[in-house]
């Protein structure tokens, strides 16, 4: 009877919001994340609702310059992906994931309705006389707009890194039926927020030129406040992971003293059987931490788990060391994530405003150019299912992997797409020039003779792409972080489209100014699109792809996947997250499939099977 009364509890160590063990046919599982996944789609629906169009809002209502309007969206956009690394690290080390959700959609909301109020009462923007003479933007109105959104933005520091972590958290990784489930959980996560973002760049940016931007902006406002209390209406269904606080809980603290353990070590012979190491009764007593396999990669920190280190006040573990070597793996990954991060920024920037060039009209009516990234939603929505039903189980017969292809052999192939979109922009920035030429539409305000849907294929490739790279992304960080760290992993995520979104800003002030010459020369980004040379900046980001794609390869060739003891009942068994000989562009490779291990310090008996 007792036995019953156990198992009806999670296995993960999962707790309610009082701090009482989850249980486990009461909470969790789809039936909590439901909710979690209609906040997302109403939060993204307000972001790319301000985010879609905002360089076109920056440019006819607030009168900047192009390059100036590119390099704020840049700048905010990249703030917003920057602070979730501060929200991660307040959720995992102090307030947990649930109340600094909490406290910061508060300021969120806030930032969205001080937006909302910027464009829509008169004292606040710019006015236009009936003649069309407009005022400038005064530096009270800029610096109010600018507030509001960075208020936004450090709201979206708490949402952003927790929600999603918080939805994975739902299911128990010690039940074989949720561990399955959990596999296609980022994949639908991301669908619901494809579709609030679809929702934004179809309707209400339509709204926001043609209603009024007081209109398009209220919409999303108050989605997100009822977004909110959807969340909090699903409160009772939600399991809790326990927040490890202390100087364990910080990476950078665990970085140093690994580090440190290593270079005190550096003259002493590597011994793998003697590494310092607790037994698995330790860890499953401690609750909060998992034991790591040893692996091969960066042998040096291995120095800092040598016995002698033990007896010392700084002495590190097995599972601390490669803790740190998954940190390091994940730093790398994440420094090739950039250039395709950057040239996602291109959407909301430069593909609008090479948008607004062409001719726009479709029946009589004429499309606002940021409702082209509707596009891109709308291929990632017919992707996901056709990958997640069909594409992985048929990958899955061959290659007996779970994911059907491993996390960077997904990465792998949204990277390729992104070259090829890039690549694609490239040609129909070749053919505008052509119409520009032949029809000397070389003015401004000229519309260049050439319908804006030629840009259509370089919109689904990347939104092909992304169902690859921006779901693989955020699940290989989820999964490859340390655990107690995944809120601070997914911020890889986060932090990698906010420092693309800056390189873009660069990128954009520095070729603008080498290209200008002191006022002499074409810029390649001028105010004017039809007198610059656009084409000469996409072929520049194609040979940045292709580059950071032969690096990624590279990378991922040599990467080593986490490998966990997961305790059940008093078995140990090898985790799920094994170590894999990396093929990104396929091949053939080892998946270690979970097994018994020996209950000593650094044996594992592995059934290893070729692929």
């Amino acid at each position: 009877m007792e036995e019953e009364a156990k198992q009806e509890f999670t296995k993960d160590g999962s707790v309610d919001l009082r701090g009482r063990p989850a249980v486990a046919a009461r909470t969790g599982r789809w039936k909590a994340c439901s909710f979690l996944v209609g906040y997302e789609a109403f939060e993204r629906m307000a972001f790319y609702g301000v985010a879609a169009n905002l360089v076109v809002y920056l440019t006819t209502e607030l009168r900047e310059e192009t390059v100036s309007s590119v390099r704020n969206v840049n700048n905010w956009t990249g703030s917003v992906w920057m602070t979730p690394i501060a929200g991660a690290y307040i959720a995992d080390a102090f307030l947990g994931r649930f109340w600094t959700f909490t406290v910061s959609s508060i300021i969120y909301l806030t930032g969205m309705i001080l937006t909302t109020l910027s464009v829509s009462l008169k004292a606040l923007h710019p006015q236009c006389t009936p003649d069309g003479a407009c005022a400038p933007a005064t530096r009270s109105q800029v610096a109010f707009f600018y507030a509001a959104l960075y208020t936004m933005a450090i709201g979206a520091g708490g949402t952003k890194p927790n929600i999603s972590t918080f939805g994975a958290d739902q299911f128990d990784d010690f039940d074989a039926r949720e561990s399955r489930t959990k596999a296609s959980f980022f994949n639908w996560w991301m669908f619901s927020s494809f579709t609030g973002g679809l929702v934004a760049v179809l309707v209400l940016v339509y709204v926001q030129e043609n209603v009024g931007w007081g209109v398009g902006y209220a919409i999303p406002t108050a989605g997100l406040a009822l977004s909110l209390l959807l969340f909090y209406v699903g409160t009772p269904f939600y399991r809790h992971k326990p927040v490890r606080r202390g100087a364990a809980a910080s990476p950078a603290r665990l970085v140093g003293r690994v580090f440190r353990a290593a270079f005190a070590n550096r003259r002493r012979q590597l011994h793998g059987d003697q590494l310092h190491e607790h037994d698995a009764a330790w860890y499953a007593a401690a609750g909060t931490k998992r034991r790591l396999h040893h692996t091969r990669g960066y042998r040096f920190l291995d120095k800092a788990a040598l016995p002698a280190a033990a007896a010392e006040a700084e002495a590190c573990t097995v599972t601390e060391v490669e803790e740190v070597k998954l940190i390091t793996g994940m730093i790398v990954v994440w420094l090739t994530t950039l250039v395709p991060c950057t040239i996602w920024a291109q959407v909301n920037t430069l593909f609008v405003k090479q948008g607004t060039t062409l001719d726009r009209t479709v029946g009589g009516v004429r499309i606002p150019a940021a409702s082209l990234g509707s596009f891109i939603t709308i291929s990632m929505l017919l992707s996901i299912p056709v990958y997640d039903r069909v594409l992985v189980p048929l990958a899955r017969r061959r290659t007996g992997e779970p994911r059907g292809i491993t996390l960077l052999q997904r990465l792998g192939v949204g990277s390729a797409l992104q070259v090829a979109a890039v690549a694609c922009a490239c040609l129909v920035e070749l053919r505008r020039m052509r119409a520009i030429r032949a029809a000397s539409a070389t003015a401004a305000r000229d519309t260049v003779p050439m319908s804006i849907f030629w840009m259509l294929p370089q919109y689904i490739l990347i939104g092909v792409g992304d169902v690859f790279s921006s779901v693989g992304i955020l699940e290989f960080f989820y999964e490859q972080s340390p655990q107690g760290m995944q809120s601070l992993g997914t911020t890889f995520f986060t932090s990698g489209l906010g420092v693309g979104n800056f390189l873009n800003s660069l990128l954009v002030t520095a070729v603008d100014r080498a290209t200008r010459g002191g006022g002499a020369g074409k810029s390649w980004i001028g105010d004017n699109l039809n007198d610059s040379h656009l084409d000469y900046y996409y072929a520049f980001l194609l040979l940045l792809a292709v580059i950071n794609l032969a690096v990624f390869v590279w990378v991922a060739t040599r990467y080593e996947y986490k490998k966990e003891y997961l305790s059940d009942g008093g078995d140990v068994v090898a985790g799920m997250a094994s170590r894999e000989t990396e093929m990104a562009g396929g091949g053939k490779g080892k998946v270690v499939e979970r097994s018994k291990v020996i209950d000593a310090p650094l044996v594992v008996v592995e059934e290893v099977r070729a692929v």
